[in-house]
């Protein structure tokens, strides 16, 4: 990556509300598009980046927010394919890493790191546990040297003694512990930053991405959108359709088959596990290769998760977890846990629901794979389902592969995302070198010094800046208190956080001239 280019793109990547409304009615205006992406997803953005920067005219429409849906709900790793390994499913597995290196070495470094993985070993059986844990590690770890990842990014996997264990994680109970075995896998520093990051970076090439615009209805070379703002109608002509709306695509493709899986976390302050930063992987009782995972966050904050159970009927526009999700996370983390965790310290859960392939034959949820796939309905719309965050560009690239192939008029561009940084990458060795506050650096990355540069005003809970805010209405298209606060910070994951945010987010709204919209 060259440091003159990174985070570049052609055109201006701010979104905006200004920028919105004067590309909406620029869709009024008539004449045909290339490519109409609806959902506003990680795979939606990951498409409408795709397709504009192989020079095609992209819109983007999603009826809420980005990453209003599932993508702002995963466990915000970027996971090397170690869980498929155990499972058999080789080539997911070899592309998972693949598509972590991409994210951790090219396309987000800012955005992403190393995060240990530690599975405490206790007595009788810590010698065999730590055997067959250690074999799944060393797996895993080829894989990363097979695609390319240097150590420096991700280390090799090792044991770790008794003493060390209890330094990582000192919540964990010392009766009986000899020790651990250490991993690595890459963690988002948010998985709601990373949609907006992609989204921002496709506008940069072209597309544009128009948030509160519903799809009415839609054909495989048209759509009558809705602005729910303003409740007017557009008619669009699209030489292509793609529908990337994950467990909602039934609504737009009635053959289209899946059978979603709700994936639950809970959120509890990291100070009740020994203010670890580090994850705690907790094998699942009576069951093989199944892990439970506290993962360190933002603002404070762990998470634990996750679950993995079908979630049959009607699909609801935010999943919610279930008590008996809750009870099965506590008490698999409570195993090793010297202060068990009970009700009163889960601060808040969120779920997502998965958008998993049905195919006859499959029992419950492990046994459906994670392949995405492309397909075409009657009506001429291409759906892309299936897959998971990890392999979002894979699955963009494959879907504006299937447009092009459909429409011999469309040049034959191969994908350029691989190497297209996305804006605010920098090298991670060179980090130090942003000059602003390292709080924005993480955040941020390269435009660290520009968004700390905003005007001042109150701030909000857990020490989100006035700035952040300001950043978030004039450059990341927040429309609402709501998109501030639960997608562009995620500080409504809590309500006593929310609550005490409100006015700030209000502020910042007024300061960039928006008025927000009512949720």
């Amino acid at each position: 990556m060259s440091a003159r280019t990174l985070g570049r793109t052609p055109f201006p990547s701010a979104l905006s509300a200004a920028r919105r409304v004067r590309e909406l009615d620029a869709l009024g205006d008539g004449g045909e598009i290339d490519v109409l992406v609806i959902g506003g997803g990680i795979t939606g953005a990951g498409i409408a980046l795709d397709a504009a920067s192989r020079g095609l005219r992209t819109v983007l429409v999603e009826r809420h927010d980005l990453a209003h849906g599932t993508s702002r709900f995963s466990s915000k790793l970027v996971h090397g394919g170690l869980r498929y390994l155990a499972t058999g499913q080789f080539g997911i597995a070899h592309e998972s890493a693949s598509e972590r290196h991409v994210l951790m070495t090219r396309t987000a470094p800012h955005l992403t790191r190393s995060l240990a993985q530690i599975v405490p070993l206790y007595a009788p059986g810590a010698v065999g546990t730590g055997a067959y844990i250690g074999l799944g590690y060393g797996l895993g770890d080829g894989l990363r040297r097979t695609v390319g990842t240097p150590s420096s990014v991700l280390q090799a996997p090792t044991f770790v003694g008794r003493s060390q264990t209890l330094r990582l994680v000192p919540a964990v109970n010392p009766g009986g512990l000899r020790g651990g075995v250490r991993g690595w896998d890459g963690q988002l520093i948010d998985d709601a930053r990373l949609v907006t990051a992609i989204a921002r970076t496709g506008a940069g090439y072209g597309a544009s991405v128009l948030t509160r615009v519903e799809a009415v209805s839609a054909t495989g070379d048209g759509v009558v959108l809705r602005d729910t703002v303003t409740g007017r109608n557009v008619a669009v002509r699209a030489r292509a359709v793609v529908s990337a709306t994950g467990v909602w695509a039934g609504e737009l493709a009635a053959d289209v088959r899946l059978r979603p899986s709700r994936g639950t976390h809970l959120v509890v302050s990291t100070a009740r596990l020994g203010d670890a930063d580090v994850s705690l992987a907790v094998p699942v009782p009576g069951s093989t290769g199944r892990f439970v995972f506290t993962l360190p966050s933002m603002h404070g904050r762990t998470y634990i998760g996750l679950t993995d159970v079908l979630a049959d009927g009607p699909i609801p526009e935010v999943a919610e977890a279930t008590d008996d999700e809750i009870d099965m996370l506590l008490s698999t983390v409570n195993t090793v846990l010297a202060d068990p965790l009970g009700r009163a310290d889960v601060l808040s859960t969120f779920a997502g629901l998965r958008p998993l392939l049905a195919h006859a034959g499959a029992g419950d949820t492990s046994d459906l794979s994670r392949r995405h796939a492309v397909i075409e309905s009657p009506s001429g719309i291409l759906n892309v389902v299936g897959g998971k965050l990890t392999t979002y560009r894979r699955m963009a690239e494959d879907a504006v592969d299937a447009v092009i192939r459909r429409d011999p008029g469309f040049p034959a561009r191969p994908s350029r995302t691989r190497s297209i940084p996305l804006v605010g990458a920098w090298p991670r060795q060179r980090m130090h070198e942003i000059a602003a506050a390292p709080r924005y650096v993480r955040r941020f990355g390269a435009e660290a010094p520009f968004a700390a540069a905003l005007p001042g005003g109150p701030g909000a809970a857990r020490g989100v800046t006035p700035q952040e805010l300001h950043w978030g209405v004039a450059v990341e298209g927040a429309l609402g208190i709501d998109d501030l606060l639960d997608r562009r910070t995620r500080l409504g994951l809590v309500e006593a956080d929310r609550e005490a945010s409100t006015d700030a987010a209000a502020a910042a709204f007024e300061r960039a001239g928006v008025t927000p919209l009512e949720p």
